[in-house]
Formats: C-alpha cells, structure tokens, sequence
C-alpha cells in the first residue's frame, strides 16, 4: 500500500471536498501542509492577519457556496483566527480551519506557543476534532470537510506539526458527502397551515435567508394569499428584487413600512427567518414558522404552529392547499405606507447645505453608479444601516454584513475573499473609519494578490454607531473620537488609488473615478459625523434619553454639538 505524509492527505482530501482556496500565514508547524498545498490545485492567499483570513474565507464560501479553507500555524497562528471563523459560523458559511499545534510530544507541558484550540473552537464550530494518529488523518478530514457543508458552518481540525510530516499507509478511501435531502412539514401539519391562513384577514410572510433559493414560490404565496411580505436583513438579496408585495425589513434597522406590516397582521408566517429581537413581533397574532432546522422553532419569539421544511419544498406543497384571494384593503395600506417610505429614504439622499455629506447620499451615489452585478460588504455599525436602505438588490447584485456575530472590521476581508471567488466582479466595501483602521494591514493583501476591490471610507472621525448608542440611552458620548490619518494618501502608500473628498460637490465625480479604476482603489470621504440612525418607530423612550443627553451635553459645554446634531438630522 502507498505511503504518504499526512500533510498531503489532509490537502487531498480538501481537494476532494470541493476546496479552491486556503486563506492563512505560514509558519513552523503549517509548513508542511503548506508545502503540500503548494504542489496541489488549491490556491493560498496570502494574509496579514489571520483574522481577516477568516473573514475572508467566510466571505467566499458564503457568496460561493462551495467549502473554503483557512490555516494557521501553532500557538498564536491559529489562535487569530477566532473571531472571524466566528463571524463564518454564524452566517453559516461552510470553511474547514487546519489549526496546527506544537508537537504531539510537547503537549500538556505548557510548552512555548501550546494552546488548547479545541476548548476554544469548540464555542464557534460544529466539528472540533484533534488528529490524534496519521492513521486518522484522511477519516477526521473527510468528517470535517462533510460536517461544514451539511451544517453549514464552521469546522476546525488540529493537527500537530510532527504528524503533518510523519508518512502513513493511504488507508480506507474516507471522503466527504454532501446530500441533498427533500425536507418538508407532514400533509396533516400543512392542512393545519392553510387553515389557519383561509382564516386569516391581514396575512403578512416574514422572510428571512432561509428563503434563498425560493424566490418565486415567496412570491407566488404572496400573490394567491395577497399578503405583504416583510423580510430581515439577511433576506435583503432574495426577497426585494422582482417583488411587488415587498414592504421592506423591519427590526431596530428596517423601515416603516416593513415595521408597520409586521405590527399590523393577524397572521405572520415565518418562512426561514430566525429574527431575534422580540420587540418586532406582532403583539397580537397568530404566529407559525417554517424553518429547517426544528430546534430553531419558537426560539425567539412564542409561535403557535411550527413545522420543519425547506421553504422551497413546503410552499411547493402548501399552495394548492390554499384559497385563492382578491385584491384586500389590508395589502392596499401597506403598498401605500411602503410608497411613503421610499419617498422617505430618497429624501434622505442628497448633499447638505454648506457642502456637508450625508452618509445616505454618498451611499446612493455608489449604488447609481455601481456595477449591476456588483458585491457589496458593509462594516458593522452605520456603514451596514446605509447599505440595507440605501443600495438597491436586483437578483444580480449580492450584499454581505455582520447581522448575526455583530463584529467591526468586517467589510474590507470580506471584499477580498468575494474578489477571490469572483475575479471579475466589482467589489465595494463600505467601511467604517475604526473598522478599517481596526485591520488596515489587510489593504496590502490586495496588493499582494492583485484583487481590485473598491473600499469606501465612511469618516466621520468617531465609532459613530457606539456614540449615537450613548446618546439614546442618555449618556455623554465617551471614548468614540477617532484621530485618523488622511486614508487616502495611507491607501496610495500602500500602493491603491487613493482619494479625498470632504465636499458634496466633489462626491459624484470621485465615485464614479473610484468604480472605474482597474485596481484596488480607496476613496475617503468626510461624511456627517452627527447623522442618527433612526429607527422604523421611535420609542418614548428613546425620545427622553437623547433630551437627557441634550441637557447633559448643554451642562457639560457641549452645546454646539447639540445644535449640530439637530440641524443635521432636522433642519434638512
């Protein structure tokens, strides 16, 4: 029986996963692994943070659909990765991470550089298994590489840098498999849903990601039930293009009259969405869920009837199941409130007086003049609020934020693995200031690996989402200022095409300069520092916190803040 090192069974059986792509830095214990991807058909990219490699790596195999790999060498290599294989997890993006380890005889001798990776990766995974024998090396992998992709999420393999090298008998052919099963609810369970939907008077579907793949049946439910259909931010690309019962999201970032839908039904259907903030909920109505995963049911909010199915397959079998409707007073509202609302969002959009920018404007700019088919990423706070309202979907177009692990620092990786999976595709990541400075040495990657990805610099000089947060809870804004370099002229060091601009009149013609370069390309733009995010209903009290901190802010001599506050949220 052949021999081969156990580095190159673990590329191999990648490679029969379906892996193109391993994001990671070199060192010691990965140099093997490495060495054998180097004589394979995966491809390395290059990082400078192990971090962004994961991100990246999610970002990829999310908008890819195929298993992605990141590695890492032992120690604090490997360790990096943590929160952006956390981020991969919850988007439920299917990537493998080799994480090396000192050498087996070193272990449990707190020996330089030994970690117990998996206490720690056992918190972000659904698979954390350690190769304990060359004999296992091929089996573990296979089990890794199949648990990623049927759980869809993260999996994590270590693997001791002595056995990387040591040569083993190929052993049993392990491989990875990746079924397609047909999941549906039990005829007796959708009877049970239609009859409580020919009962209903204001049906509302509320979508979540879980409908992707299901876009004309979403649709053609809405148009039999002549239901409004809400979505949550992460059904933003499947659920808006080609939908005229769309009202919108709806949710601390969502719009009115996706809110105004939700609140108002008697009858919401949760197709595929796992919406956590109960507040959003309907307070009075009848509540069911179809979701794929059964433990996921009435998690979040109480529902009265919950059923397993892939939306696809269950609103296949539940349509002729259910009657027909005429045009309804109810559906003839929410259009109406859901006219008003875009009115309200485009109004949002335009230079303020003196010159100054608001974000919502330079966010319209970019989506006018953006590829059809572009990718957008967004960091976590404002820049993802502007991107969910203010960039169109139209079934071509893919957007990617942080919605579930809520991380800063997001965008910029992002862009560089959907670069990587898509080299011909326009790819814009809206950034924050304090999210690219956070993992600014990853603009380099984009040199190094000649991936033209077009970053946006959303400089407001402040963790702008944490400051408006303080002011609503009635507190002095704290610890948010944000002493930055000019971007621009760091980006054209780095050896990107670099702008400025901090006039409205100068915006349009610098967008369409930054889309247009052929390589990676950044542009800096000094928007409104005092602009809030307002959310679809204001609270009573949200509304007497921010006076507090009005009075706070007046007391403490910080009046003109106050004024530059009202002005620009108000005056315009």
């Amino acid at each position: 029986m052949a021999r081969k090192k156990v580095a190159d069974i673990i590329v191999e059986t990648l490679q029969d996963a379906g892996v193109k792509r391993c994001y990671g830095i070199v060192g010691d214990t990965l140099n093997h692994v490495t060495d054998a991807i180097r004589r394979s058909g995966i491809e390395w990219i290059h990082m400078r943070h192990e971090e962004a490699g994961a991100m990246a790596a999610g970002a990829d195999a999310l908008l890819s659909g195929g298993l992605v790999a990141c590695a890492g060498a032992c120690g604090p290599g490997s360790l990096h990765f943590i929160n952006g294989l956390f981020e991969a997890h919850r988007n439920r993006a299917p990537v493998v991470l080799i994480a090396t380890q000192v050498a087996t005889t070193q272990l449990g001798m707190d020996f330089p550089q030994e970690v117990d990776l998996k206490a720690i990766y056992e918190t972000c995974s659904h698979f954390c298994q350690p190769i304990h024998t060359p004999a296992q090396a091929r089996r573990v992998v296979a089990l890794a590489a199949q648990t990623a992709l049927n759980k869809r999420g993260a999996a994590v393999v270590i693997v001791p840098g002595d056995l990387a090298a040591t040569e083993v008998d190929e052993g049993l052919p392990f491989r990875p498999h990746h079924p397609q099963p047909l999941l549906r609810p039990s005829d007796a369970e959708l009877d049970a849903i239609a009859e409580r939907l020919n009962a209903s008077k204001r049906t509302v579907l509320y979508c979540g990601s879980g409908c992707e793949g299901a876009e004309r049946e979403v649709v053609a439910l809405a148009d039999k039930l002549k239901a409004p259909v809400a979505h949550t931010s992460r059904a933003k690309d499947f659920i808006e293009p080609d939908n005229p019962y769309n009202m919108g999201m709806t949710g601390i970032l969502g719009v009115e009259s996706g809110f105004h839908a939700i609140d108002a039904c008697d009858t919401l259907l949760l197709l595929g969405a796992d919406f956590a903030w109960s507040q959003f909920y309907p307070d009075e109505a009848t509540l069911i869920q179809v979701d794929s995963e059964a433990s996921h049911l009435g998690r979040r909010h109480p529902v009265d009837l919950g059923v397993a199915g892939d939306i696809k397959a269950t609103i296949a079998a539940l349509l002729p199941r259910l009657q027909a409707r005429e045009e309804s007073a109810f559906l003839r509202n929410c259009r109406e409130r859901r006219e008003k609302t875009l009115q309200q969002l485009a109004e949002q959009e335009h230079p303020g007086k003196d010159g100054l920018i608001h974000p919502q404007y330079l966010t319209h700019l970019i989506d006018v003049h953006a590829a059809e088919d572009a990718a957008f990423t967004a960091d976590g706070g404002s820049p993802m609020v502007w991107l969910l309202r203010h960039v169109r979907s139209n079934g071509k177009r893919r957007t990617l934020t942080s919605l579930v692990h809520g991380t800063m620092a997001n965008a910029m990786p992002s862009a560089l693995g959907i670069q990587k999976a898509f080299p011909g595709r326009q790819v814009i990541a809206l950034c924050g200031d304090g999210g690219l400075a956070m993992l600014l040495g990853d603009l380099l990657t984009a040199i190094q690996e000649k991936l033209p990805i077009k970053v946006v610099v959303y400089d407001n000089s402040s963790l702008g989402f944490v400051e408006m947060e303080q002011k609503v809870d009635g507190l002095l804004d704290s610890y948010t200022d944000l002493h930055n370099p000019d971007f621009a002229r760091v980006a054209e060091a780095i050896g990107f095409h670099g702008r400025r601009v901090e006039q409205a009149g100068e915006l349009e013609d610098a967008v369409r300069d930054l889309l247009a370069q052929p390589g990676p390309a950044l542009l800096d733009v000094k928007v409104n520092r005092y602009e809030l995010v307002m959310p679809p209903k204001v609270e009573p009290g949200q509304v007497l916190h921010t006076a507090l901190y009005s009075a706070k802010a007046v007391l403490a001599g910080r009046g003109k803040d106050v004024e530059k506050l009202l002005r620009s949220n108000f005056d315009d």
